[in-house]
Order: C-alpha cells, then structure tokens, then sequence
C-alpha cells in the first residue's frame, strides 16, 4: 500500500494484534523502552488576535502551545497570543501560508517574541529561499516530509521534522524515518491529525524523547472512544492494552 491514513490504520492494527497474539507490548517487540508519559502542545486556532488571545490566556497554564498563523500579517496574532501566555513555550504553525515576501518579517517577529518554533511557513515545493535566509528560529517541516526520500532535500532548509504516521503510513516507516532523520542532526517533533486516542497511542512510543510532542487530538473532539488515553493537564499517559499495544 502506499503511505497514507489507510496504510497507517493496517500497519498499527498488525502490530496490536502482534502484541497481543505474543503477549508483549509493542514496544518490546520494536526494540524500544517503555513508553513514559509525555509532555503535549495544545492547539489554538486561527483567529483575529483578540479572540486568540482570550484562547490562550485560557489554556496559559499550560507548558507547550501550537499556535495556527498563515496570514498576511501575523505579528498582531503572535504579539497577543505571547502576552496572553507569557510563561508557555509556543509554536506557530503557518500551514504553508507564508510568502517570501513576508517570511522575514514574520520570523524576525517570532524571535523578538521567544517562539520556540515555527512550522511549514512556505509552502512544500515552494520553499527554496529557507536555505538562503537567515533561520533566528527553528523551522520545521511537516507538509514537505512525509518519508525517507524527502529527508535529503530537507537540509540546510529546515532544523527539525514533523513525523506523522498519516503521512508516513504506520508506525513502522515513521520509526525509520525519526532514525534517520536523528542520524542527519534534524529535531524530532511528532504530531497527529485531529483523532481519537486509538490514532494518538502508536504515536505516543514514536515521540518518547522528542523535542516538540503535539498529540493533543483527542481533545479537539466532542466525543473521544472508550477506552481512550488519559490525559492529565497537557501529560498524556501511555495506553493501556485494552486500547492498543
């Protein structure tokens, strides 16, 4: 199958019911150390700056937040998203939506205000200039990776990756991607689409150790399944077998 949402649905279904027919967890069976809790981002939404600075004052409590931009002009968003929670480390997440006139400007801004990272600003394909320009903030790609051959066009373009196992089509090509990403200096980030926890728990042993973790799906649902992941504040636990692994 080709990597996708689909394949990544057959691939971690294999090795739930590997883990469950051997009587090993999955991470035992992949090579890896107990899964620990983790530390994940909290997403807000685009928005005008007013509204998403009410958003952010009320999750400011919490360590890590994935801020949406892409516009013209964010420097108003990311200004009143900033003092709205001063004590959060904060990603922009510009979804391809930066220009290459106004990419400067944009990342001269997240500088000034401490961003700790900012996502895919220009678009995939389109991107070229992040390697003639000055980076005074980790930039990471999401749209322009999804798998190992991606890898190599990245460097001197981007600091770290975003490894999702929608792109990369299950939990078994996203380990060799992290891999091989590590062994080419790149940061590690490990994110989702918005899921349920079933879709979030693979991911959990994928960002053991990460430097950005943002698997926070489930909480942009009104329903979640049961069993589901626990999530205490911004730490997620591990699942339980009953859920998968």
């Amino acid at each position: 199958m080709a990597p996708g949402a689909a394949r990544n649905a057959v691939d971690c279904a294999l090795w739930d019911l590997q883990a469950k027919q051997s009587g090993r967890s999955v991470s035992e069976l992949a090579g890896l150390t107990a899964p620990q809790p983790l530390e994940t981002a909290f997403t807000i939404s685009l928005g005008e700056p007013e509204k998403m600075a009410v958003d952010a004052r009320d999750n400011a409590w919490r360590p890590l937040l994935k801020v949406k931009v892409g516009t013209e002009d964010d420097r108003p968003r990311m200004e009143a998203v900033a003092k709205a929670a001063p004590n959060s480390r904060i990603i922009l997440d510009a979804n391809e939506g930066w220009t290459s006139s106004n990419i400067e400007m944009h990342l001269a801004e997240a500088a000034r205000l401490g961003i700790a990272l900012i996502e895919q600003p220009l678009p995939a394909g389109s991107d070229d200039m992040l390697g003639r320009i000055d980076r005074p903030v980790p930039v990471c790609a999401d749209e322009s990776v999804h798998g190992l051959d991606d890898l190599a066009d990245l460097r001197g373009r981007y600091d770290a990756i975003n490894i999702k196992l929608d792109k990369t089509g299950g939990l078994t090509a996203a380990l060799d991607l992290r891999h091989a990403a590590e062994a080419l200096g790149f940061q590690i980030m490990v994110g989702c689409m918005v899921g349920t926890s079933l879709s979030m728990a693979p991911a959990i042993l994928l960002a053991q150790g990460a430097a950005f973790v943002d698997l926070d799906g489930p909480l942009l649902l009104a329903r979640d399944r049961d069993p589901g992941l626990t999530y205490t504040g911004s730490i997620v636990s591990p699942p339980v077998s009953a859920l998968w692994g």
